[in-house]
């Protein structure tokens, strides 16, 4: 296999989301109710890693489905304007779409309209010669992708996967737990058997590493081999927390980026946590992302002010 081109190549999660913001993440009543001015972002979770990997000067490629409409047209504008490397097979279905209510204090609830069908596939030889120039493959859990994973294992290059508010049981997400080298997830879900979802992503799958991540409450990870969870702290934002759209993706890359130097755990979740917290300093999805000279700063910042990535253990 020749030199590979691509540090990172993200499949699958491009898309269009429309933010409301909103008093309470409730049904207020009566049948109508006037809000601030609503916008739309490009957006999903494969944007957000893609261009969170591009702000930190990794070479990104990024390839999905886009449907020939004014949604995919945007998504194509703004990849040009940033510079992102995209390439896309266009969708008969039209591009993927999201309406995200955001509450005055960032915390967000959304509604993602699965367009695709579950048996849609990018072609593999589409997204063969992009894999076969790649050292790092991340899959988004579009569903489109999940056919590649004996390509990836041939190749011997090293995946990963953000499985959201997985359950730990919807088969759909457990296709990629299971087979994914690195796997972060929300523990929204399954903050009662929190241990056990963690657990079995590692003994059933190939997982070197799981991470959940619970908010202001920071996040757990278990490293394999380890018997224990490990939880580290929050750091604390150092902008007014405005909306939490794209955090998890920024944590990702940040924490993969560290992983990739080699970094121990513990910075990997320093830097996720401080790119994360970043996120929710700016409104809208995936509108600003912190640069390697930042990240590296704000880290240093955070060590100092309260030594974020000393862990405690849970049982």
């Amino acid at each position: 296999m020749s030199e590979p081109q691509y540090d990172v190549l993200v499949v699958g999660g491009a898309g269009v989301d429309t933010i409301v913001r909103v008093e309470e993440l409730r049904l207020p009543p009566g049948d109508s109710v006037f809000v601030p001015p609503v916008y739309d972002y490009v957006a999903h979770t494969g944007n957000g890693v893609a261009l969170g990997w591009h702000a930190l000067g990794l070479a990104t490629k990024f390839i999905d489905f886009l449907g020939d409409d004014a949604q995919g047209r945007s998504v194509l504008d703004a990849y040009a304007t940033r510079g992102l490397d995209f390439s896309h097979v266009v969708s008969p279905h039209g591009t993927p779409r999201g309406v995200n209510l955001v509450d005055p204090r960032g915390r967000r609830f959304s509604f993602y309209d699965g367009r695709h069908p579950a048996d849609l596939r990018l072609p593999r030889d589409f997204y063969l010669p992009y894999l076969e120039r790649a050292r790092h493959v991340h899959l988004s859990i579009t569903g489109t992708n999940r056919d590649m994973y004996d390509d990836i294992r041939r190749i011997g290059v090293t995946c990963s996967t953000d499985l959201h508010d997985w359950d730990g049981r919807n088969p759909h997400h457990r296709t990629y737990a299971l087979a994914s080298d690195q796997v972060f997830l929300s523990a929204a879900a399954i903050h009662d058997r929190l241990d056990e979802v963690l657990h079995a992503i590692v003994d059933e799958g190939r997982a070197r590493l799981v991470v959940a991540t619970d908010g202001a409450d920071g996040c757990h990870v278990l490293v394999r081999g380890d018997a224990k969870v490990r939880h580290f702290p929050a750091v604390r934002p150092e902008r007014p927390v405005v909306d939490s759209n794209g955090a998890g993706d920024a944590f990702v890359t940040a924490f993969l980026y560290a992983h990739f130097e080699g970094r121990p755990v513990e910075e990997c979740v320093l830097a996720g946590s401080v790119s994360g917290a970043f996120a929710c300093g700016s409104a809208g999805t995936h509108t600003e992302f912190i640069d390697l000279p930042g990240l590296r700063a704000a880290c240093a910042r955070a060590s100092t002010a309260a030594t974020p990535a000393s862990a405690d253990t849970t049982d």
